[in-house]
């Protein structure tokens, strides 16, 4: 048998890399570009670990990246790696760095994929929490957790829970359900608003800016009846950050994040059928009114649990589908974790940004995604009145 016959492994590789395979089949164009989407599942993965990993020296304390993998692998591998050079290195990135990282990772997950989920059931590709208004419904809810829940729960607010030798106050359970109750209210006036008939890309934003603008009034309100301590842990948490990073926030955030995401991407077959449209949804047996219903509460439910915790920052959820559409196309299968992994990467590196900008002080991450999602934001517009669309 000739050798030549068969691809050389580099040629594979780099038919890899393009999507294609050796022959030009219907077939072999689509295990090509299946192929070409695994892989940047698996790149997007491997950046955003390598990039958390390179952040944790970054802060008012630069730990040197040799620390860093010697504070992570010395309780694993102790007689291959040896501990790090000081040992306050490991309680400043074991206590403090890894659970700002970990929460800006599940953060900007959420956010990517509760984007990726509202563009493509509303099909609409300027909807995302943010310009939906349910950032400021879930960040209304958490205000409310933050200056009634001393009344409303009494010396149960203060209540302490041990999960796995970690304590977890009651009130940062308060503030994410609130949080969830008050994302919720936003998706029932969506779904009452625009649910029974279509509407166009304008009505949609405009009512999402409506829902913003009616939440951050009670917000508004709330900072008006609190006292000079509240008001100021409302301001500065309104800013955007991983203020409430802490193991405690990463036991109750995991796993609402990993189930919610999940399930999200179990729809993602349907999701497809209903970009082709509603009608021809309906006659493949997809219930799109329940569908579009799910979806958005999903959303919700991720979005707000996070926000809870880290405040608004927008523009993830807008910036991580577009992106990835680009690069992969529509597909749910594939938009729905890389719009995660992505979103992950965006806020990782932004969040290490706001540390190095004014440091030894940080900087609100929000401020940051508001400066690049504004400039993203208009590119989009401006592409979609030239005809561009996604």
């Amino acid at each position: 048998m000739d050798d030549c016959e068969e691809p050389s492994c580099w040629t594979r590789f780099i038919e890899l890399l393009k999507g294609t395979r050796m022959d030009d089949t219907a077939r072999g164009k689509y295990e090509g570009g299946r192929r070409r989407k695994v892989f940047a599942i698996l790149l997007l993965t491997v950046l955003t670990a390598v990039v958390s990993v390179a952040v944790l020296g970054i802060g008012a304390v630069i730990v040197p990246f040799t620390d860093v993998v010697r504070v992570i692998f010395h309780p694993i591998l102790p007689q291959m790696c040896q501990e790090p050079t000081f040992s306050y290195y490991t309680d400043i990135i074991v206590d403090y760095r890894a659970p700002r990282i970990l929460l800006a990772i599940l953060t900007g997950a959420c956010l990517g994929v509760a984007g990726a989920s509202m563009q493509g059931i509303l099909r609409n590709p300027l909807a995302d929490p943010f310009t939906l208004g349910l950032s400021s419904a879930a960040s209304c809810g958490a205000g409310i957790a933050l200056v009634l829940g001393p009344v409303v729960l009494g010396s149960a607010y203060n209540m302490v829970i041990s999960i796995w030798g970690t304590t977890i106050t009651m009130n940062w359970i308060f503030m994410a359900v609130m949080a969830f109750l008050m994302g919720l209210s936003s998706v029932v006036i969506i779904i009452m608003m625009t649910g029974r008939r279509s509407v166009s890309r304008s009505t949609l934003i405009l009512t999402g800016v409506v829902i913003g603008y009616l939440f951050s009034a009670v917000l508004s309100y709330l900072k008006y009846i609190s006292d000079e301590a509240v008001l100021k842990d409302i301001t500065m948490w309104l800013l955007g950050g991983m203020w409430g990073a802490s193991w405690s926030a990463i036991i109750i955030v995991l796993p609402v994040a990993v189930i919610g995401i999940a399930i999200l991407e179990s729809y993602a077959v349907d999701m497809n059928t209903l970009s082709i449209g509603d009608d021809v949804a309906k006659n493949l047996g997809v219930d799109v009114r329940k569908l579009r219903i799910k979806i958005l509460i999903l959303s919700a439910l991720i979005t707000s649990v996070c926000i809870a915790f880290t405040g608004i920052i927008g523009f993830v959820g807008l910036m991580a589908p577009h992106i990835v559409r680009i690069l992969v196309g529509n597909d749910h299968r594939y938009l729905i974790p890389l719009s995660a992994m992505l979103g992950a990467l965006i806020l990782v590196s932004c969040d290490a940004l706001a540390r190095i900008i004014v440091a030894p002080n940080d900087l609100p991450v929000g401020i940051i995604m508001y400066v690049i999602g504004g400039l993203f934001f208009m590119f989009l517009v401006r592409k979609m009145r030239g005809g561009y669309d996604i």
